[in-house]
Order: C-alpha cells, then sequence, then structure tokens
C-alpha cells in the first residue's frame, strides 16, 4: 500500500510523493492525520534549508533526507502497538514532536526540551503529519475532546511555544509587555498575556494584516517599526516613562532588539523566542546597568501542551481567526509555502487539508 506525503529532499524542492504506508510497531499509534499547520520553520527550511533536518542519520532517530514534513497536527487514532494502554483507536489527538535521548545532562534534569540531541517529528525523526498516515512511539499524542475542532488542534504547537514562554517569564498579571513579532508565536503569545492578565500589550509589527490581528486578540497598542517613531521613546511614552516590565521577542531581527532594550524598566526581562539567522551585535551594557534580565525560552515542556488542551476545552482560548488559509496536500507547496513568502501580508497561520474531509 502507498500514500501521498510532501517531502523534504533540499531547498525549494518540496514534493508530493508517493511512498509506502507505514505499519504500526509496538509502542506505536497510527495516526490519520486531519489538519497539518505549515510553521515558520517549515518555511526556513524550504528557503534556506536543511537546518534541523538532518543530511546525515539523526542521532536518536537515524532518519535523514528526504523526510516528510509537518509538526503541527491533529489527527485520529487508527491502530495502535502492542504495549500501548492510554490511547484506543478512533481517539483524536495533537502531536507534540519533540524527540528526546532521555540521557543527556538536560534530559535527566526532566528538561527534555532541551535534549542536546533534540529532535522533532516532521523534521528529524519519524513520519510528518503531511501524509495520509503516519506512525510514531504513543507517547507523543495527547488526547483531546470533541469541543477542539481538528483545525484548532492544529494550533496547539504553536500555542504551547506561547505559553511556556509566557509561563518562563517573571510576568504577572498586571504587568506592561511587549511583543515584538506579530506573526503565529507572537499572535499566541498575545492570547496568552491576555488570558494571564496583563495590564497593558504593546505589539512591535510592521506588517499591517499582521497589526490587525494583535489588535483584534486584545493588543491595546501597535507600535510599527517602519514608522519615524523611535520605538523605546514610544513604550516609554506609553508607560509614563517606567518602561515594560516584560517583553517577548519573537523576531529574532538584531536591529528590532537593540529598539527595545532602551524601553526595559529597571529588573526587566527579555524572553528570546526566536530562532535567530544571523549572530546579532548588542550592547550588553544597556542590559548590565539596569540589571535586565535575557532569558531564552526553548519550545515547551509537556505541562504546556496540557494547559493548552484544557484552555482550549474551556473556551479561554479561541485562536480560530489565525488560520488565514485552508488548503490541499497538492497544493502545498504553490498555495503554502510559497504563498507564504509572495503574500506574506495577507496570512497568519495557514492550514494543510490532510484528511479532515
Amino acid at each position: 500500500m502507498t500514500m501521498k506525503a510532501v517531502q523534504f529532499h533540499k531547498r525549494k524542492d518540496v514534493r508530493v510523493v508517493s511512498i509506502p504506508e507505514p505499519e504500526c510497531q509496538p509502542g506505536e499509534v497510527k495516526i490519520k492525520p486531519a489538519f497539518v499547520g505549515i510553521c515558520g520553520t517549515d518555511l526556513h527550511e524550504y528557503t534556506s534549508g536543511p537546518v534541523l533536518i538532518p543530511e546525515k542519520p539523526h542521532t536518536i532517530t537515524n532518519t535523514k533526507i528526504p523526510v516528510t514534513l509537518g509538526h503541527e497536527f491533529s489527527g485520529t487514532v487508527i491502530d495502535v502497538g502492542e504495549g500501548v494502554h492510554h490511547l484506543t483507536k478512533g481517539q483524536r489527538v495533537v502531536v507534540r514532536p519533540t524527540i528526546y535521548d532521555k540521557t543527556c545532562c538536560s534530559c535527566k534534569g526532566k528538561a527534555y526540551h532541551c535534549c542536546d540531541n533534540i529532535g522533532f517529528i516532521g523534521l528529524s525523526g519519524y513520519g510528518g503529519g503531511m501524509a495520509e498516515y503516519m506512525t510514531a512511539p504513543a507517547d507523543h499524542f495527547y488526547c483531546i475532546p470533541d469541543s477542539i475542532s481538528f483545525d484548532i488542534g492544529a494550533l496547539v504547537e504553536p500555542l504551547a511555544v506561547a505559553w511556556h514562554a509566557v509561563h518562563l517569564s517573571p510576568f504577572k498579571a498586571g504587568d506592561t509587555t511587549v511583543v515584538v513579532g506579530g506573526g503565529p508565536i507572537g499572535i499566541s503569545i498575545v492570547q496568552v498575556l491576555k488570558l494571564k492578565g496583563a495590564k497593558q500589550i504593546i505589539v512591535v509589527e510592521p506588517v499591517k494584516n499582521r497589526q490587525r490581528l494583535a489588535s483584534e486578540f486584545g493588543a491595546d497598542k501597535i507600535l510599527d517599526p517602519g514608522d519615524s517613531t523611535n520605538i523605546s521613546e514610544s513604550i516609554r511614552a506609553l508607560t509614563e516613562d517606567v518602561g515594560a516590565d516584560v517583553i517577548l521577542d519573537t523576531a529574532g531581527v538584531e536591529k528590532a532588539l537593540n529598539s527595545i532594550i532602551p524601553a526595559c524598566r529597571t529588573h526587566a526581562s527579555i524572553i528570546n523566542i526566536a530562532v535567530w539567522e544571523k549572530r546579532p551585535q548588542v550592547d550588553l551594557n544597556k542590559l548590565m546597568y539596569n540589571e535586565v534580565n535575557f532569558t531564552g525560552a526553548a519550545l515547551y515542556d509537556e505541562q504546556a501542551f496540557v494547559d493548552v488542551i484544557q484552555a482550549l476545552a474551556s473556551g479561554e482560548l479561541d485562536p480560530k481567526r489565525m488560520i488565514t488559509s485552508k488548503i490541499e496536500i497538492d497544493d502545498v507547496v504553490d498555495q503554502g509555502l510559497e504563498a507564504l513568502i509572495r503574500d506574506k501580508e495577507h496570512h497568519c497561520k495557514v492550514l494543510i487539508n490532510v484528511g479532515a474531509g
């Protein structure tokens, strides 16, 4: 038996191909994906990769190019391997794609998401969600209730990134916050901050459609870095010259980072969620003199996944407006990857309908 799958071969070479349908092994489940999100990481691999996609066999999974893409997805369990007891056929699930070795110092300290040999379903291990069927170890999947639709289920992974970043930060209800970048992660962070009771949410973003989405999801003020206005001075003015309490950077742009450091209050925190393409030059004295903390937030832990699913089920989070397009698997390159490049102005999250009907 064969099936359709979207595979990465090299930069600018992503193909819809026919490959063997996988069989469920002991400890695994077989999933029929429903919706799959195109992540910024997928786009980066397409334009500049391979980066995370291994050219040599991955340390844990032994997977290498070509790989089936897709690490943000929902679906249905259609088969359960020997030894799997917490999932059954027919259950609706979402994937937590992080793969870890369980033996490095980070893993021994329970920080599995910081594993020295980190990998991802859909990038460096097993089959990804951009296929008619996929198999992976059962502990990567979490049940979702009927109240969470499959398209919303595909947003759990990026929302978990945001949830983890806010939880890792010293943010508390009543704080003034700045979100740098209004892409899917930035928009997700706005939602989490709003839910958690931020006093003021300021978003720095140049793209008009993303500015609109940020406002719709609860941002109190949008600052356009393309304007002549000084960003740090604007933030100071909005905070009665006190400065921001917590700044979350999803952009990974040197000019943007340096523009918001002077907007920090004494003892503020900057949380970096961005993956940087180029090493930035930063004036560390500006951090030192005001004792500003600079912290990295990597991916998410298991609790973030559980919390996001609960928040979606209860209606506390309602991210549906993030979905700006739904496409079919055959259109993944032209209407998905290429559309996100040429029409960034009009897109936030593009979903691929793999098997939702």
